[in-house]
């Protein structure tokens, strides 16, 4: 790829990133674009457009999509009650389309002939990235430095950044530091004593939560409005799809909610293990199941939740931009119209409890027929008798033939 001449880099100003933007300029000779996404981190972005301007890069971007993330990704997926594996609420992998499209949109407005990623040969992101990127635009040149160089351990990229006058944040000793991700969905944590799934995470590195143990040992109360299955009010105050989840991330992890330890089985075939906190996330599928319970028909809550798995998995694997994300994608949305209304969930020393839910128009309950006192003859329990003998009739058949 000699004939890249311009190259639009992902960059968030992280060891990984600093090192490939003088790596791109010193190994491919070609003139580099920047791009850093606040997705709702929670850092402060200009020491990314500092150390970007020293490095000689003319071409600056620092885009605030936190709202298209939490619009246009993050709530569409819990539409589904999407989860991977019983427990990643995928805080990672639903960023991941998004960044690509923009690095795409960035390339077409400054001629790029590339775009380039610090994902490794190892991960997911790679694939998310890249599937993302063809599917937006199909002759575009990618390049991955981990499937390059041979800078192929943290420490080699510190030593290299040492070498080159990169400065590194965190940097203890001559200890790498975790290898995190953040968004307003999620914060995950990789790499360090967590490559051992028997040891236990060390309590400092969580950020956003504190311990179950040391949460307030009075519960807290939220009450979530629900429109068209997604959250619209906290409390009954109007809130935009970003000020939800950050809002929650605030009152569920002063309540310890949102810790996950698991090890996961990534797309390219190997076992990770990962710590997670995502606790808006947690609290916003366990309510959204909640409001579903009330409002959706049994048949369609039941065959939401059989594809769901298959949901979950095109977007852990990236394959968020793909036919089949967007045809399923249309099938969810329909589903959500009379998703609507409110529900209170308690949380307490890390727990999401669903106290209430409330739908005035779009409840399927009836407490007339639900009742186990009169009701008035909504519902003929005789009927239920044959219901029984013809459910039963195939079995019956084969316990008379011995089977």
């Amino acid at each position: 790829m000699s004939d890249i001449k311009k190259v639009v880099l992902a960059y968030s100003g992280g060891l990984d990133t600093s090192v490939i933007l003088k790596w791109l300029q010193d190994v491919y000779g070609c003139e580099v674009v920047t791009f850093t996404a606040d997705i709702g981190q929670g850092e402060e972005l200009e020491p990314a457009r500092a150390k970007a301007t020293a490095a000689g890069i003319k071409e600056i971007y620092i885009d605030d999509l936190r709202e298209e993330f939490a619009r246009d990704f993050v709530f569409p997926m819990f539409r589904a009650n999407t989860i991977y594996e019983g427990e990643y609420l995928l805080g990672t992998s639903i960023a991941r389309p998004l960044i690509a499209k923009r690095l795409i949109e960035i390339a077409n407005e400054t001629g790029a002939d590339a775009v380039s990623h610090g994902a490794t040969g190892k991960g997911n992101d790679q694939v998310r990235f890249e599937l993302g990127a063809y599917a937006l635009r199909p002759d575009i040149k990618i390049i991955a430095p981990w499937r390059e160089w041979d800078l192929n351990s943290r420490q080699k990229l510190l030593d290299y950044a040492e070498q080159h006058g990169i400065s590194v944040e965190m940097k203890k000793g001559k200890t790498s530091p975790y290898s995190m991700d953040a968004n307003s969905l999620h914060i995950s944590y990789e790499g360090r004593i967590l490559e051992n799934p028997w040891t236990e995470p060390e309590e400092d590195m969580w950020r956003w939560t504190v311990s179950p143990e040391n949460a307030p040992d009075q519960a807290t109360y939220v009450e979530l409005t629900y429109q068209n299955g997604d959250i619209v009010a906290i409390d009954d105050v109007p809130h935009t799809p970003h000020q939800v989840m950050e809002k929650l991330n605030k009152i569920a992890g002063a309540n310890g909610v949102g810790r996950l330890d698991i090890v996961e089985n990534r797309y390219v075939g190997m076992k990770s293990r990962g710590c997670y906190e995502t606790p808006a996330g947690t609290v916003m599928l366990k309510a959204h199941r909640a409001i579903e319970s009330l409002t959706l028909d049994r048949e369609v809550a039941h065959l939401k939740d059989e594809l769901m798995p298959r949901y979950a998995s095109l977007i852990y694997n990236g394959y968020w931009w793909s036919p089949e994300r967007a045809m399923l994608q249309t099938m969810i949305d329909a589903s959500q119209v009379n998703v609507n209304g409110k529900v209170r969930v308690k949380l307490y020393k890390g727990n999401v409890i669903v106290v209430g839910r409330a739908s005035e128009t779009n409840s399927l309950f009836d407490e007339n027929i639900a009742t186990f006192e009169e009701d008035g003859g909504a519902y003929n329990q005789k009927d239920a008798e044959g219901f029984i003998k013809l459910n039963a009739l195939r079995m019956r058949i084969a316990a008379k033939k011995g089977r």
